[in-house]
């Protein structure tokens, strides 16, 4: 079996392991074997990329990933090298950096955690529990490592070159504080949902915790942005609100003012020791707990029958959005599966997260330094159209499961016309998952700017329903939920572009047909013809389901 450099590197430092009751040489081969099985794991931001070896052996898909991280990690840059307001541009850095971290280890790493079937197969051998999670955790440590090094590589090589030596030790060594506390922290989350929740309703926690996890991230860099008052590029004035000490980005960039800027200020000591204690406590505290976390993660397995419960709103609109029997069949068996599949809800709600949070932050952003009343009679309501995002994810996932080996059952059904259970798909979960989404944005919106935006309401709607049927067009066409997580799909990148430019179109075509007299009017209903067009037309698909 092959030897990983990163596992003779770990043995360094076996001591440290043994002295927390953990069994090294199990816990090495456990991760040994974990390693080998990641030829075939692909990274959340990969999934639909072209991979023309897949089939070469010793191929790790996720390190094939890394070189989008590297291009997200370029951005940064500047950011890291321009001017010396450590505080406020490494709280930028670092509010980015763990955002992309943050959302890495919900899409991706959330299973492995919460994976059950380790401690199935190898607590019935001689291996105690806090090994094994122990392996976990580093097994995950491992890649979000890499993660990380193609994320903020590029500034930590910038920073050697013009920073000097000082500030890229600096650097490195609160990056690597960084993983540790985000790892431990999901942990510790999860541990604490594990200890007062069961059954289906703790795998429903779990998802709405994601979703929160997201919109906290997103919403910190409003906050961050409010610590500092600008007079100019090189006068940044650092305002530390009491708030600012629940702002984990804040606590990492202090450190760089405080060694680098021999800025002694309290509340700079302050967030230095934060950012040092609070991670290595929580590993020494998720350590303590790692029994009792095992324990309580046998409750994922204690679900006993689960409640179907069907929802009047999602029935109602399944009759009338669906023509035929075959239509309202799939619609059904599609609103069933994206409602209690696990594993899919894992991948796609956190991306509805997303698409709540992303119009109030622009909506946030771009009214600062405005009165309510100049905002309540702007045209600020079109960041509306920025809950698209939550389409684009929804439609590329459908054709994904975790349970994607009982799609044979296709083979065996009497239907000729596979659009039938592409278009019923499709509407199931712009129904399901969209609409009830776009129905709590619109009532917030509808608060701040009034019932005047009412139209433009019914015309946004009226133009999401539109992309979903163009996204559709111009994805793969593979049956829903008949594909695993982890399989690669040839040119998948280029849908996603196009998805953002179709988007951006329908916006720019509401925007401009609204200026003139009853314009909005007009465009309503040249959306309703386009869609009665597109969804009759779009879900045609040739060849045999």
């Amino acid at each position: 079996m092959k030897d990983y450099k990163v596992l003779k590197f770990l043995d360094r430092f076996k001591g440290l392991f043994k002295k927390f009751d953990i069994d090294y040489k199990a816990m090495r081969k456990i991760l040994q074997v974990k390693l080998l099985l990641d030829s075939r794991r692909v990274a959340t931001v990969l999934q639909n990329n072209n991979s023309k070896n897949d089939d070469k052996k010793d191929k790790n898909n996720f390190i094939s990933s890394l070189w989008i991280y590297l291009l997200l990690g370029l951005v940064m840059i500047p950011l890291v090298l321009i001017g010396e307001s450590y505080i406020f541009q490494m709280s930028i850095v670092f509010g980015i950096f763990m955002f992309f971290m943050i959302t890495s280890l919900i899409s991706d790493f959330s299973s492995v955690l919460l994976d059950l079937r380790d401690k199935e197969i190898l607590l019935s051998r001689p291996i105690n529990s806090r090994t094994l999670n122990m392996a976990k955790v580093l097994h995950i440590f491992f890649y979000v490592s890499m993660i990380s090094m193609a994320l903020m590589g590029p500034s930590l090589i910038a920073s050697l070159m013009k920073k000097g030596f000082l500030f890229f030790i600096l650097l490195l060594a609160e990056i690597i504080l960084v993983d540790l506390f985000l790892i431990v922290f999901t942990g510790l989350i999860y541990m604490l949902i594990l200890r007062f929740f069961d059954g289906e309703k703790l795998k429903d926690i779990i998802n709405y915790v994601q979703i929160g996890l997201t919109i906290i991230i997103s919403l910190g860099y409003q906050l961050i942005g409010r610590l500092f008052n600008f007079i100019d590029i090189d006068k940044i004035q650092f305002s530390g609100k009491w708030w600012s000490y629940i702002i984990p980005p804040i606590w990492f960039a202090a450190p760089f003012e405080l060694i680098l800027n021999n800025n002694r200020q309290i509340n700079i000591i302050a967030y230095s020791l934060m950012a040092l204690i609070i991670p290595i406590t929580s590993i020494i505290v998720y350590i303590k707990l790692m029994p009792e976390f095992e324990r309580n993660l046998q409750k994922l397995r204690n679900v006993g029958m689960a409640k179907k419960s069907r929802s009047k709103f999602s029935d109602i609109m399944g009759k009338i959005a669906c023509r035929t029997k075959e239509e309202r069949n799939f619609y059904r068996f599609s609103t069933n599966m994206i409602k209690n599949e696990r594993e899919f809800k894992l991948k796609v709600y956190p991306n509805i997260g997303f698409g709540f949070i992303f119009p109030f932050i622009m909506l946030f952003s771009l009214s600062v330094g405005s009165k309510f009343s100049e905002v309540r009679d702007s045209k600020l309501y079109y960041n509306i159209y920025f809950i698209l995002f939550a389409v684009t994810a929804m439609v590329q996932f459908l054709d994904r499961s975790g349970n994607y080996k009982g799609a044979w059952i296709y083979q065996t059904l009497p239907i000729d016309y596979p659009e039938y259970i592409y278009r019923g798909a499709v509407k199931a979960v712009f129904i399901n998952l969209f609409t009830p989404l776009y129905i709590l944005v619109s009532i917030i919106f509808l608060i701040i700017f009034r019932i005047r935006i009412i139209p433009h309401i019914i015309a946004a709607y009226l133009s999401m329903m539109l992309a979903t049927s163009i996204i559709f067009k111009i994805n793969n066409k593979d049956l829903p939920f008949s594909k695993a997580f982890s399989v690669t799909e040839k040119g998948g990148l280029l849908p996603a572009f196009l998805s953002l430019i179709i988007e951006g179109a329908l916006f720019a075509a509401h925007y401009f047909v609204a200026k003139a007299s009853y314009g909005v009017y007009i465009y309503i209903i040249m959306a309703l013809i386009a869609n009665a067009i597109t969804w009759k037309y779009f879900f045609r698909v040739q060849g045999n389901h």
